[in-house]
């Protein structure tokens, strides 16, 4: 059995958000399971890699399996893995509804409902979504409404799952970013999304990374919903 501290399941793993944090767990000296449908493999012997679409109910049972034959414990799930796409309501096709809800809400589900199981019978655990802002308020300059939908469904879901197992030794939480500079934006629109923000920037992955691990340190929160969106939350 490894000498790891502890061990993190991640999705979304690949790029990004995902990356971020599987870098900053690993940094503490924590054992990973990454997936993606893109992730290649690992030459980190601590840093397992799993290919596969979230949304699929097998792929959530393959990240446990694999946590626990590898490592033999879950601590955290860390739910990173989802897609945005901003545009008029009546202009969303069904093929965007579709994909929307399997990757933000079906593998938010069928990963949480293999994970639970197996911090019960630990006695202990911590799962974190990564939701957004925009799923807290409308605005007219970017219509968003399947965020709103999915990610706004997580957030609540969270304070859900968070009363359920409170005394249950297991914490739910959440963060929920603004826009931040990854690859899935193109640096020519920086400056646009930079001055959606009342902060008049975007955020940086490290800000994300930082928030999960502050919760993750954080025994006595659950149920809660970290806005990490250069002020969006407070107003505009």
């Amino acid at each position: 059995m490894s000498d790891i501290k502890k061990v993190a399941i991640v999705t979304g793993a690949s790029q990004g958000l995902g990356d971020g944090i599987v870098k900053g767990f690993r940094a503490r000296g924590y054992g990973i399971i990454a997936t993606s449908r893109s992730i290649q493999p690992s030459s980190d012997p601590n840093l397992v890699t799993v290919a596969g679409d979230i949304g699929d109910p097998e792929t959530g049972k393959r990240l446990v399996a694999t946590a626990l034959e590898r490592f033999g414990r879950v601590d955290t799930l860390v739910n990173n893995a989802g897609i945005f796409i901003g545009k008029p309501f009546t202009e969303y096709t069904e093929e965007d509804y579709r994909l929307k809800l399997r990757t933000n809400l079906d593998g938010f589900f069928f990963t949480t409902q293999q994970v639970i199981p197996v911090m019960l019978e630990q006695g202990s655990g911590h799962v974190v979504q990564i939701t957004a802002s925009t799923a807290e308020f409308a605005s007219s300059r970017s219509p968003a409404f399947i965020a709103m939908l999915t990610k706004g469904g997580m957030n609540s879901a969270t304070k859900s799952l968070a009363i359920e197992y409170a005394r249950r030794g297991i914490r739910v939480n959440a963060v929920a970013p603004g826009v931040i500079r990854t690859p899935m934006h193109s640096p020519q629109n920086f400056e646009a999304l930079a001055a959606f923000h009342p902060m008049n920037k975007m955020g940086e992955v490290e800000d994300i990374v930082r928030a999960v691990l502050y919760l993750e340190d954080a025994a006595f929160t659950t149920g809660e919903i970290l806005h990490v969106d250069g002020g969006l939350i407070a107003g505009r």
